[in-house]
């Protein structure tokens, strides 16, 4: 089954995420290829290259730069990975990098309408 970790992470003023160097990304990186789970994943660009759209009831499309929300979490990325089960994926989840110092994994099941 596929699941989506999306990562939330603190990051610091350099834009680094709290608590995780490069190196720990690219080691949790490399150990999800080599254990043959990883479906996709990316790393998203500063929060400040982000748009935010809206569309009204009259159709009419509302562009602004954004998110800005008064936060310690930031959207840093994703992984798809594919493994068994719900318990598997929560395992990952808990050695990705971005998990600690006050960050945080959501783990979602891709949905599958075959």
């Amino acid at each position: 089954m596929k699941y989506l970790l999306l990562i939330n992470a603190s990051p610091t003023p350099s834009g680094e995420v709290e608590g995780c160097t490069p190196a720990d990304w690219m080691a949790f990186d490399q150990e999800v290829r080599d254990a043959g789970i990883m479906v996709s994943g990316e790393s998203l660009a500063d929060l400040v290259t982000a748009t935010v759209v809206k569309v009204d009831a009259a159709g009419h499309r509302t562009v602004t730069d954004g998110p800005f929300a008064e936060t310690r979490e930031v959207l840093g990325g994703f992984y798809v990975i594919d493994v068994p089960d719900l318990d598997v994926a929560l395992d990952w989840a808990a050695r990705c990098p971005g998990s600690r110092d006050g960050g945080n994994i959501v783990v979602r099941p891709i949905a599958d309408f075959d």
